[in-house]
């Protein structure tokens, strides 16, 4: 990468939003540039209704992301020096960002696929959580590793790791700090496909292509009730449910698609 590349590559095409980190020699590092740029696209691709998924990846074949730079982010974040130039000054205006960058929350609800072309540590393991389908290379590892560096891992992990994978693993990768290989994660239910590296992006642009198909604000409100119920009692989960099924009902695509079958065409949505 030269000086003058971006922190982050962003691009869309064909109904999918491809982001990719951008500091290989850095092991894709978070610095106040990327997640500042990570801020604004997320906000681009919520408020695009062309875009349907969005792809992530890192740049290399090293690492999707070794988490937060320790010489910059880490310790703007703790406050133990001053902001300098424009990007660390944008960061530090608002460090939340953070947080919104790596998609700690669940007000984006436009699906979201990882390609893990290498490994993804600390911060970047917790963007990798954030994700919803997640494709990892064969020679990749994760780990939440922040407690060895006396650290905490709150960039959502210590929420949505017991929801995804069982006690057992959750608590072996929070408290031992040790990454899993692709086979383990693959195993325990972490990652939805391990494949040699070389073929990690095109799987990933499979999966994304085929989330495409799909009308915006269906994909959209299923993701939605599916995050919003996670862990609520049957009543209340059924309630956000429906809502999100009434929601969807009043869009011109929920007529547009079963109108597209019944004509045996392609359906045209227009995320409307």
């Amino acid at each position: 990468m030269t000086a003058s590349e971006p922190h982050v590559i962003f691009k869309k095409q064909d109904g999918i939003a491809y982001i990719t980190l951008n500091r290989p020699e850095k092991r894709n590092a978070f610095s106040p540039e990327m997640l500042v740029r990570l801020c604004d696209i997320w906000r681009d691709v919520a408020a695009d209704n062309s875009i349907r998924v969005a792809l992530v990846t890192g740049a290399g074949n090293q690492a999707f992301s070794s988490g937060g730079d320790l010489g910059s982010v880490i310790p703007l974040m703790m406050r133990t020096r001053e902001p300098v130039g424009e990007w660390e000054e944008r960061f530090s205006s608002d460090r939340r960002q953070l947080y919104r960058a790596i998609l700690r929350g669940t007000e984006f609800f436009k699906p979201v696929v990882s390609a893990i072309n290498g490994h993804a540590l600390a911060g970047g393991a917790e963007f990798v959580l954030a994700t919803d389908i997640r494709v990892m290379a064969e020679t990749a590892t994760i780990g939440v590793t922040e407690v060895r560096r006396g650290l905490i891992a709150g960039g959502g992990s210590l929420v949505r790791l017991a929801r995804q994978v069982p006690w057992a693993t959750a608590m072996e990768l929070a408290l031992v700090g040790e990454p899993l290989t692709a086979a383990h994660a693959l195993a325990t239910g972490l990652v939805n496909r391990v494949v040699s590296q070389d073929q990690v992006l095109p799987m990933a642009e499979e999966l994304a292509r085929k989330i495409s198909l799909g009308a915006p604000v269906a994909l959209a409100k299923t993701k939605e009730a599916m995050v919003r119920s996670n862990g609520l009692p049957f009543d209340e989960a059924f309630k956000i449910e429906a809502q999100c099924t009434k929601d969807n009902a009043a869009t011109a695509d929920a007529k547009e698609g079963p109108r597209a079958f019944m004509e045996k065409r392609p359906p045209v949505y227009t995320g409307q």
